[in-house]
């Protein structure tokens, strides 16, 4: 080191030089010796070991150079971006300090300390400083930008909605932008405003694929299901090579029962995926209620092949040794599958076979197990449930000789007959009976499809049917036959039979529009119909929410049944009782009468209905797996194997044994049940 030379400016000469060694030595002597300029040889220092790769030196450097100059703002910068390039980035939120910020007119601290506040999810301290630097650069897209992100995850919406607006304005070319807005848009529940701005946004970018796949996600979150499928079908179309598009597509295709298009999805998302599980886990589900089981091992073979670990696989296999009946194994198999793949579904098949094994006290722990897991749901079931049976007590107050007679008397002038509906209460064996029935040539079935239900909102539910006149119900008719055309075209000559289990509690609507309509009763012990919905994995509406405890189970089972009488009383009706014990002990003893007093001619065809389960494709009720098997009675009375754990809903469920016939100690005996169409 030269004698009197300020040790700075020789060491910033030997770099100059390229002798970096050099200037290291210079600046460390100087450093030890107390002579130069401390924080600034420091400084220095940072940026020699920084540049050497030797980065935790460099930190200590820059370090003890921000101590000793607080305010120097070049220095806290550099050791800011150190810190960050070392992901310290709650270190580095220190240096970047309010105080600091605040005396830098430059804005790089506040730059820094708004995207690492936002980083760190400190909100607060964003907005804060994105608020500082927006003060003195008002046209600055990416700050308004991420002002309004900040604020959103402060909670403030509304301030987000005005900071996003701000930055689309400066730059209405921005895509990102638009997600951000929608986003807040639905934070304040404002559904409608961010649906328009999505749909404004992708006529405006109609390349990129995150407008109409959040477009998509908002839908869906809407129950809008035909329309959330429209998004996600622009969104593939903007990027055809997602898989996770493809895999979308797969499950929305499933949800509407579309399930060719449902398996060509999930197949794309394969090719493009073979890595991917969860498309593997929806082909398997789809075969699993198409009742092809013969596809399991292919696919299993397929997804070994691309590599999908053994664990994941014993899902599907549980599945496949579960259709073979080797219950023992498939619950073997179940305790290889990892813990969060599938884990309602998983407890579930756990469950069943627990049940068929003749496990009993185990079985209920389980199905108690997974319903628990099924209320945690952010859908709200309990609730929903509660809600859905307030309506039905609040129905059933006003079903009064008082309120019939306000509907005005009028007669049905065109000429299309009146559908045959099939009701009663879920896992009664309706889906056991519409297999039987679309055996028929003669007969065309809808199963659990929305136009009653599409109808009745329109009209505005069971309060509106006194105000409606002659053209209003034509209308409601026209429209029932219009949704059904496009689910279920009629050959000529063909029955529609509408069946819908929860059309108990829609009797006064049907008699309404439908008043030559033919209603057909399921019954079945109530003992074993609440154990069986408590047992079942259902997708979780309104009604079937009522399934997950036992005590809701039977309180809904107590008020549809009440509706049903009550409406009985009230609305005369063509109603024909059969019973799943006599169904399953004689099939064709009970079913004879029923053809009979359908009108139809009688067929062998009929006799033969796991042939028919097998070609109707998907079966979309719990009842998807049974229906192919040869009628069989082992769930003819198998609520006494449970009857310990029925007996605090006995109570409830007692009137309507007595009512229908059954014995609570002889429920098997078929010559119990009551025939008559009460």
């Amino acid at each position: 080191m030269t004698s009197g030379a300020d040790p700075l400016d020789q060491a910033i000469s030997a770099v100059r030089r390229g002798d970096m060694a050099q200037a290291r030595t210079i600046a460390e002597t100087a450093i030890d010796g107390g002579t130069g300029d401390t924080a600034a040889l420091h400084g220095f220092m940072g940026m020699v070991c920084a540049r050497s790769g030797d980065l935790a030196a460099a930190t200590q450097h820059l370090a003890k150079a921000h101590a000793l100059r607080l305010q120097d703002i070049t220095i806290a910068c550099n050791l800011i971006a150190l810190l960050m390039d070392q992901k310290r980035d709650e270190d580095a939120l220190k240096v970047a300090s309010a105080d600091l910020m605040n005396a830098d007119t430059s804005l790089r601290i506040a730059r820094y300390r708004a995207f690492l506040a936002q980083k760190l999810e400190d909100f607060g301290a964003a907005t804060g400083a994105y608020e500082r630097v927006i003060q003195k650069h008002p046209d600055d897209f990416e700050c308004w930008n991420n002002l309004g992100n900040a604020r959103a995850g402060f909670g403030d919406h509304a301030g987000a909605v005005d900071a996003l607006r701000r930055a689309i304005k400066i730059d209405p070319g921005a895509a990102p932008a638009r997600l951000n807005l929608a986003a807040a848009l639905q934070s304040l529940d404002l559904l409608q405003e961010a649906e328009d701005e999505l749909v404004r946004a992708i006529a405006d970018f109609p390349g990129d694929p995150r407008l109409p796949y959040e477009l998509y996600v908002l839908r869906k979150k809407q129950m809008k299901q035909e329309d959330a499928l429209a998004a996600l079908l622009q969104a593939s179309q903007c990027d055809p090579q997602d898989a996770d598009i493809q895999l979308k597509l797969g499950i929305e295709y499933g949800v509407l029962r579309r399930t060719d298009e449902a398996e060509a999805a999930y197949r794309q998302a394969i090719r493009l995926d073979p890595t991917d599980f969860d498309a593997y886990l929806g082909l398997a589900i789809q075969y699993e209620h198409t009742n092809r089981e013969d596809e399991f091992t292919p696919l299993i073979e397929l997804a070994r092949q691309n590599g999908i670990a053994d664990n994941k696989l014993a899902f599907i296999e549980a599945l496949e040794l579960r259709r073979a009946r080797k219950f023992e194994h498939s619950l073997a198999r179940l305790d290889n599958i990892p813990e969060d793949l599938e884990p309602v579904r998983t407890a579930h098949i756990r469950a069943t076979l627990l049940d068929r094994l003749r496990r009993t006290d185990d079985a209920f722990s389980a199905f108690v197990h997974v319903n628990e897991m099924m209320q945690d749901s952010p859908t709200r079931p309990l609730e929903r449930a509660s809600e859905l049976r307030a309506k039905l007590a609040e129905e059933l107050a006003m079903l009064t000789p008082r309120w019939r007679n306000t509907l005005p008397a009028i007669a049905i002038d065109d000429d299309r007959p009146d559908p045959v509906f099939l009701l009663g209460f879920p896992r009664s064996g309706t889906t056991l009976l519409d297999t039987i029935l679309m055996g028929h040539a003669e007969t065309a079935v809808m199963e659990e499809q929305p136009p009653l239900n599409t109808v009745e909102e329109e009209l505005g539910g069971l309060q509106a049917l006194p105000d409606l006149d002659a053209r209003e119900i034509a209308r409601a008719r026209d429209h029932y036959f219009a949704e059904v055309a496009k689910i279920q075209p009629l050959a000529t000559g063909q029955l529609l039979i509408d069946k819908s289990p929860l059309f108990l509690y829609r009797l006064p609507l049907i008699c309404r529009l439908f008043p030559n309509a033919k209603i057909i009763l399921a019954l079945r012990h109530p003992c074993d119909v609440v154990l069986s919905c408590f047992m079942s994995n259902f997708r979780l509406n309104s009604a079937m929410s009522n399934f997950l405890r036992l005590e809701d189970a039977a309180a809904f089972y107590d008020l549809c049944f009440r509706h049903w009488r009550q409406s009985r009383a009230l609305f005369p009706a063509d109603i024909h009782t059969f019973t799943y014990e006599c169904l399953v002990e004689d099939a064709e003893k009970e079913l004879r009468p029923l053809i009979n007093w359908l009108g139809i001619d009688w067929s062998d065809t009929l006799l033969d209905h796991s042939a028919t389960a097998r070609s109707r494709g998907l079966i979309a009720t719990a009842s998807y797996s049974q229906v192919t098997e040869p009628i069989y009675r082992r769930a003819s009375g198998r609520w006494k194997r449970y009857a310990h754990h029925l007996a605090p809903v006995l109570p409830v469920l007692e009137p309507w044994i007595r009512q229908f016939g059954y014995w609570a100690h002889d429920s098997s005996d078929p010559s119990s049940v009551s025939n008559t169409a009460w």
